[in-house]
């Protein structure tokens, strides 16, 4: 797909009358719920605007049109960064995005998204659904009358897009790059420059180098996005979002009206396709590497220990600024803390043990 074709299609900067449902507008049944979602992603960008259509689908699908569900891509009803308070606000009945988007209005929100040296995949959804994660959500966006799901995982994400080789970590000094979340703070600590952008103005930005560097997700979603364009260093392993968790955040009031059922029926939805889209961008992306590296000339660069060394010891300047923020933001990375010490001594014996022997013994490599 072409990467400027799903950003016209995304109606960014063209306003509302671009906005149109995923959904074909059935008749309008007595007791139908409305519920407009909008969304922090361009229409049809692969990955993560699909799986934002594909979740607003299956919620009218499963409920069989009790709820009816018109959703809109970021520029079409709102901004992508305004998605938050459109349905805080009641003007909307959900969004689906990348909650640490919100870190400005609280720290705790980049938690249930991704933070440095965070979970992965497998870590996060065990902690929200058994060690506590979800109650701490709760509490976080209840503060704000709202209700969220997690709904969509990126997995380990790469470094990032640069113009440069970044050898040691002052490599990074006067880096503008385009890094949101606490990710972004780290970078800050290492004398690097970080931007927020909405997915569709990355690549503008880049080219024209307003910033230097960006990450966005992998070789699956990254492909499409045609940064090789304008960076030709593709950095490796991303240290700011291990295993990038995506949210449906609604307007409690408006969930809370719903049935029960219909209330088991979006959180079910929302499990469903947090697996999915996990299992879409693991399916994906070693085929999308290999595009990029043998069709592209994308120079693939692994971050040197030194530099790694530098993210580790940022990050915990930032986390302990993050802890000092309030009791709930303290008592959200305790949390996450435990968590990533009692799931990862446990991934590092069963899944990481077994795969890099595995991996070995076969001679796969990267």
């Amino acid at each position: 797909m072409d990467r400027r074709s799903f950003l016209k299609n995304a109606g960014i900067g063209v306003g509302a009358t671009a906005a149109a449902s995923t959904l074909a507008a059935p008749a309008i049944a007595q007791g139908t719920k409305e519920m407009v979602i909008v969304s922090t992603w361009p229409r049809d960008m692969p990955g993560l605007g699909i799986s934002a259509q594909r979740l607003a689908a299956r919620i009218g699908e499963l409920t069989e049109g009790r709820i009816n569900v018109q959703y809109f891509a970021a520029g079409e009803r709102v901004g992508a960064f305004d998605s938050f308070d459109e349905v805080a606000s009641g003007n909307a009945q959900g969004y689906i995005g990348a909650d640490y988007y919100w870190k400005g209005k609280h720290p705790a929100w980049a938690y249930f998204t991704a933070v440095p040296f965070g979970l992965t995949y497998a870590e996060f959804d065990a902690w929200i659904k058994y060690g506590g994660g979800q109650e701490l959500w709760d509490e976080l966006a209840d503060g704000f009358g709202l209700k969220n799901f997690n709904a969509g995982n990126t997995g380990v994400q790469m470094g990032g897009w640069f113009n440069k080789e970044i050898e040691t970590p002052d490599d990074l000094k006067g880096l503008k790059m385009r890094i949101p979340g606490l990710g972004g703070d780290v970078m800050a600590k290492l004398g690097a420059s970080p931007v927020s952008l909405p997915g569709g103005q990355i690549y503008e930005n880049l080219v024209s180098g307003a910033v230097d560097a960006t990450e966005w997700v992998g070789p699956y979603n990254d492909y499409f996005m045609k940064f090789y364009e304008a960076a030709k260093y593709y950095y490796y392993p991303g240290f700011h979002e291990p295993g990038s968790a995506l949210a449906l955040g609604m307007n409690k009031s408006w969930f809370t009206s719903l049935s029960k059922t219909d209330q088991a029926i979006i959180e079910a939805a929302c499990n469903e396709e947090n697996a999915r889209q996990m299992a879409e961008t693991n399916a994906e992306n070693g085929r999308y590497l290999d595009k990029l590296t043998k069709e592209h000339g994308v120079v693939l660069k692994e971050f040197s220990d030194e530099v790694y060394e530098a993210f580790g010891e940022a990050s915990e300047e930032v986390f302990e600024e993050t802890r000092a923020h309030s009791d709930l933001a303290g008592r959200v990375h305790d949390s996450f803390a435990n968590a990533r010490s009692q799931i990862g001594r446990w991934m590092l014996l069963a899944d990481t043990g077994y795969t890099v022997k595995r991996n070995r013994a076969l001679g796969i490599t990267i």
